[in-house]
């Protein structure tokens, strides 16, 4: 079945598209956070950052670039937040992987600031082994 963004990129579903290349897809989130709330998608189904070919990931990225600094340059705003969920735990509510391009205002009341936690004793030097010894480019 059909991701609903695979569906959009389709034509079955309409949306209000800012971008498009044989690639990567941007249109306007139907819910924005604020006005301009731009979604950009890769064409081809990966659910995941980690799922995607890097090629792939590479020109979205690139597109999420220049849609941020249009955004930017375009709009009434003074920044913006570039948001990936992944998987539904992270707050992924559609398996297609998807990059938000929000665009903010000063006290706009949006808070994307977590409270941090400490690490138990000792974990912190564990999760750094565990985690810098995976990294490969």
């Amino acid at each position: 079945m059909e991701c609903i963004f695979c569906k959009i990129i389709a034509g079955k579903i309409p949306a209000a598209k800012i971008y498009e290349d044989r690639n990567v897809f941007a249109f306007l989130d139907i819910a924005p956070v604020n006005p301009g709330h731009i979604l950009v998608i890769p064409k081809l189904h990966y659910e995941t950052i980690p799922d995607t070919p890097p090629e792939l990931l590479q020109k979205t990225m690139l597109v999420v670039r220049n849609l941020g600094d249009r955004v930017m340059n375009k709009l009434p705003c003074d920044g913006f937040n570039i948001i990936c969920n992944n998987k539904p735990a992270s707050g992924q509510a559609v398996p297609h992987v998807h990059f938000h391009i929000i665009p903010r205002h000063q006290g706009d009341g949006l808070h994307l600031h977590p409270p941090g936690k400490k690490y138990v004793e000792g974990t912190l030097e564990q999760v750094r082994r565990k985690l810098a010894s995976t990294v490969r480019v």
